[in-house]
């Protein structure tokens, strides 16, 4: 006997995201080798784009995925970066190193904390956050060791002597200052690469879809079996991992620092939060649209002053009236396109025949 059995396959990727790979591929080869292209000041620019499209993308994964509005980030910045000056300049290690570690560090940190966050809900959160957060402030502004309130700077043959300086200068003729900037602007692109490849790739697991559902309705989730506190505590302590990468990588390429700067709540937190609002909360290519249209405006703006962050502000209010998913989210519901897809498409296939024998008695 024959019996017709319907094939069924799940993708995600689409025609647009097939595209836009083979795309992204040549975007990447030129983006490793802007160095060799373009000017110191155009690398510090892209430098400034790659950083805070990390800040985006790790905070886009707390509230966008995970629904922890945070309003604290900026600590793991301070953390991060305070933790590369303190392996630097009190055990003389090598600034690349001390990044990792930093890293490592912040991570460690965001333990105690969550502990403490995640009894707050909603508001009481996010306040939550920002209340620790000014809390690591002071604390590492009575650090005399690293100058207190003031700041310090990382020594000079420090930065001078980082790890694959010498290479560049000797294999590529770069001057020791073009040198360390194409250095810091190579590894702010791994990291960019790598955060969204990271993301991307948890949102295309089960842990994705548990993440989505944890999202959604945390009630809910945990009625079909998702551990929601476990999956919260894996988002906010890799967020902090990546937020402390890229707050040591900064301030490595910065070589000062002070309690107020790396603790900014508006240059860490706030700058973020407007980039991933008007690109697009809980997609990969919202931050991405964001964080462009972001120094866009900041080019544009830095003349008017004061205005700048008022204008800011009126620019945020009318993209959530007028496109609360974003200027992505806008975009690609008019469109249909997915640069990123993760969604699940179920389609249905030839039926298969197959064949049941019978037993003759």
């Amino acid at each position: 006997m024959s019996i017709a059995i319907p094939s069924w396959q799940i993708e995600t990727r689409t025609k647009a995201s097939v595209f836009f790979a083979l795309a992204a591929l040549l975007a990447v080869i030129l983006a490793g080798a802007a160095p060799f292209l373009v000017s110191r000041s155009v690398i510090q620019d892209l430098f400034f784009i790659l950083t805070m499209l990390v800040l985006a993308q790790t905070w886009n994964l707390l509230a966008g995925y995970a629904g922890l509005i945070s309003v604290g980030q900026q600590l793991f910045v301070g953390v991060g970066a305070y933790a590369m000056f303190a392996f630097v300049i009190l055990l003389g290690l090598d600034p690349i190193a001390a990044i990792l570690i930093a890293g490592i560090f912040s991570a460690v940190v965001a333990i105690p904390t969550a502990f403490f966050t995640f009894r707050l809900y909603g508001p009481y959160f996010a306040i939550g956050t920002w209340v620790i957060a000014e809390v690591g402030r002071l604390l590492f502004a009575q650090w005399k060791m690293l100058g207190g309130g003031t700041g310090t700077s990382l020594p000079r043959d420090a930065t001078r002597d980082m790890w694959g300086i010498s290479l560049l200068h000797d294999w590529l003729g770069l001057k020791a200052a073009a040198a360390g900037d194409a250095l810091t602007y190579w590894l702010a692109l791994i990291l960019a690469l790598g955060t969204i490849a990271f993301i991307y790739g948890l949102l295309r697991s089960r842990q994705g879809l548990g993440l989505a559902a944890v999202r959604d309705n945390e009630q809910a989730a945990r009625a079909v079996g998702v551990d929601a506190l476990r999956m919260k505590a894996i988002v906010y302590i890799t967020a902090a991992f990546l937020t402390g990468l890229v707050g040591a990588l900064i301030y490595v390429q910065k070589a000062r620092i002070s309690p107020d700067a790396a603790f900014s709540v508006v240059d860490w937190t706030a700058y973020v939060i407007f980039i991933v609002v008007i690109g697009g909360i809980g997609t990969i290519e919202g931050p991405i649209v964001g964080v462009i249209v972001f120094f866009l405006l900041q080019n544009l703006l830095a003349d008017y002053g004061s205005w700048y962050l008022l204008i800011l502000g009126l620019i945020g209010i009318a993209i959530m009236l007028f496109a609360p998913r974003g200027l992505w989210g806008l975009f690609s519901d008019r469109t249909g396109i997915h640069l990123f897809p993760v969604r699940r498409i179920l389609k249905g296939g030839p039926p298969i025949q197959t064949h049941q024998g019978g037993q003759h008695g």
